[in-house]
């Protein structure tokens, strides 16, 4: 399960602490399916009118959840999100960044154990704009996002709100946003969510907006070069200084490998059109689908690589 749907239970783990009361109120606001939170300190209590247990496996037990979401800080992230592995989400969204790279290493083996799809860490999030949103992302805000067609993937959260308010102007709403997140190490890749976007029947072209450092965006375009759907894309860091990290932890360029012009090239030899910046994707999305940007389209924002 990559793509949320207002069917799915949400469970949220550090459910009664400053961000987790802020992000759950907009989540709920909006659709989401949010049935209940943990903390151990307050179990037995009620927050936002949710019930709150004292581990993930009792929320499983007394309020079942298909996804999981955790505001939880980096040194108790690989309790929690074992926690919820084994409790039996499908799902884990894994916001905290800073997470020791071991404990990362144990979150994911007991996730491949035990069939739990890890969305992260260091993501912002996913959006299914009209049915919910898990995580921190703006998906309340109508300004940003709308129902339509148009599947986003983004290693950075306010890239692809950028992008998503560019494409909400431009009349292009989205069938899903699905934020991957920024660290070396995360459970779905930029291929994995491509293949996701791919298989949705609401989908009907995917931008795909990647950053130097690392070969997720090589790895997608070779799935994208036999893909019926159009793709076009965004790569952040084009005017980086060779070997820089820029911003996330994942985007560090190691000679050729992970750079600006490789992924470039890799991409546009699958026949994926690359923007030089975010706000030419509407125009790009136009000439793939083959119509005019609708008539309602207003001013796309524009920003440098």
């Amino acid at each position: 399960m990559t793509i949320y749907r207002q069917t799915d239970r949400v469970l949220v783990q550090g459910l009664t602490g400053k961000q987790g009361s802020f992000w759950t109120e907009k989540m709920l606001a909006c659709g989401t399916s949010v049935v209940a939170g943990v903390n151990p300190k307050r179990a037995g209590e009620e927050h936002l009118g949710l019930p709150v247990y004292a581990t993930a496996r009792e929320a499983m037990a007394g309020t079942p959840y298909d996804w999981a979401v955790m505001f939880i800080p980096p040194a108790a992230a690989k309790a929690a999100a074992i926690d919820a592995i084994e409790a039996g989400t499908k799902t884990l969204v894994v916001l905290t960044e800073h997470i020791p790279m071991r404990d990362v290493l144990a979150i994911h083996h007991a996730a491949r154990a035990h069939g739990t799809r890890i969305v992260g860490p260091n993501t912002a999030g996913v959006v299914t704009p009209g049915e919910g949103f898990v995580g921190i992302m703006p998906g309340h805000n109508p300004n940003i996002f709308q129902p339509g067609e148009i599947g986003v993937i983004s290693r950075s959260g306010s890239l692809g709100t950028l992008v998503c308010l560019n494409l909400t102007r431009a009349g292009y709403g989205q069938s899903a946003f699905l934020g991957i997140g920024g660290d070396p190490m995360i459970g779905t890749t930029t291929r994995d969510a491509l293949m996701a976007l791919d298989r949705d029947e609401r989908t009907r072209a995917v931008v795909l907006v990647g950053e130097i450092g690392g070969a997720m965006e090589e790895a997608a375009a070779k799935y994208a070069a036999g893909m019926s759907k159009p793709v076009v894309s965004f790569i952040a860091g084009r005017a980086s200084p060779p070997g820089k990290k820029m911003g996330h932890a994942g985007a560090i360029v190691s000679g050729d490998r992970g750079s600006y012009a490789g992924k470039r090239a890799a991409l546009e030899a699958a026949g994926v059109a690359v923007a030089d910046t975010p706000g030419e994707l509407p125009e790009l999305l136009r000439t793939a689908l083959g119509h005019p940007v609708p008539k309602s389209a207003g001013i796309a924002l524009h920003a440098g690589a």
